[in-house]
C-alpha cells in the first residue's frame, strides 16, 4: 500500500473589488473561486494557484496555509 500524502492547502479571502479592474484579473478571480467582497476558499496549494494570486495579490489575502 502507498502512504496517503496530506494535500498542501492555502486559504484565501477576497478583500477587493474587481469592479473598474481589467477582465483578466476578474476571470482570475472567479478561476479562484472569488467573486464576492470577504468570500474565502481553500484551494489546494500549487504553483497555478500561486501564480494566480500572485496575480491578483492586491484582491486577496492569504488566511492560512497548511
Amino acid at each position: 500500500m502507498a502512504k496517503t500524502e496530506a494535500k498542501k492547502t492555502i486559504t484565501i479571502e477576497q478583500i477587493g473589488s474587481p469592479i473598474r479592474r481589467p477582465e483578466i484579473q476578474r476571470k482570475t478571480l472567479i478561476g479562484l473561486g472569488l467573486n464576492k467582497m470577504h468570500r474565502v476558499r481553500t484551494l489546494e496549494d500549487t504553483p497555478s494557484v500561486r501564480g494566480m494570486i500572485r496575480a491578483v495579490q492586491h484582491l486577496v489575502r492569504v488566511v492560512d496555509e497548511k
